[in-house]
């Protein structure tokens, strides 16, 4: 099976049925049943979007990568607050590309540019400012060696940003699936090697962690 069938790096899904190893990675439905679950009006209302732009000090000219954008839930209001930069909203699914366009279109926002990415690679077009994950990490199975990549991309001061699920509450998601499990500590150690360094970690919610990373003088 062609992986890009398989469903995407999206930074904005809760939780996937994974069954094997080889589907750690991203999961087994079609994006199409995904695109209605992810943009619930209830569930997108507890993303807290403006909080989380204010919170990354989002503004106009910075240019932004929404890794494992889904259908866009994040990516709208950040291409909103950096316009006229560019907002790369990456996917591994074509499918979600193709929601991405058209979705863009219909809001008239010039500046999103949905990108079709590798799991190994985002296969980002320029350096960015900020490159954002929620609740996508854990589906990446190569995490270390995406982080590093991902952090090729950064400009000098650039910063990776991750929410996540929080694996060490009672009643977690994933509880029962290590290999879906991802703690600070864990991604402490993943950045340290991509010479990355925590400068913010964020109160916001309850069942979910929020870091932000940044290039350490020494890999600028």
């Amino acid at each position: 099976m062609d992986k890009r069938v398989l469903l995407s790096l999206c930074f904005t899904v809760a939780a996937f049925a994974v069954t094997t190893p080889a589907l750690a990675q991203l999961g087994s439905r079609p994006a199409e049943d995904w695109i209605a679950r992810l943009e619930r009006p209830d569930r997108v209302a507890g993303l807290k979007t403006a909080e989380v732009i204010e919170k990354l000090g989002l503004n106009p000219g910075m240019v932004v990568a929404d890794l494992g954008a889904g259908p866009g839930v994040f990516s709208w209001p950040f291409a909103r607050a950096i316009a006229p930069a560019k907002l790369y909203a990456v996917e591994v699914d074509k499918a979600y590309i193709s929601y991405l366009d058209r979705r863009a279109k219909e809001q008239q926002l010039t500046n999103v540019h949905a990108v079709l990415g590798q799991y190994e690679d985002p296969l980002l077009p320029e350096k960015v400012d900020l490159a954002f994950f929620h609740d996508v990490l854990h589906h990446v199975e190569k995490r270390a060696e995406y982080l590093k990549k991902v952090a090729s991309y950064l400009k000098p001061s650039g910063r990776i940003a991750v929410i996540e699920l929080d694996a060490t509450l009672p009643d977690a998601s994933h509880k029962d699936e290590p290999e879906q499990q991802v703690t600070k500590e864990q991604l402490q150690e993943w950045m340290a090697a991509a010479g990355l360094k925590k400068i913010d970690e964020i109160k916001m919610y309850d069942t979910k962690w929020f870091v932000i990373y940044q290039k350490s003088s020494e890999s600028r």
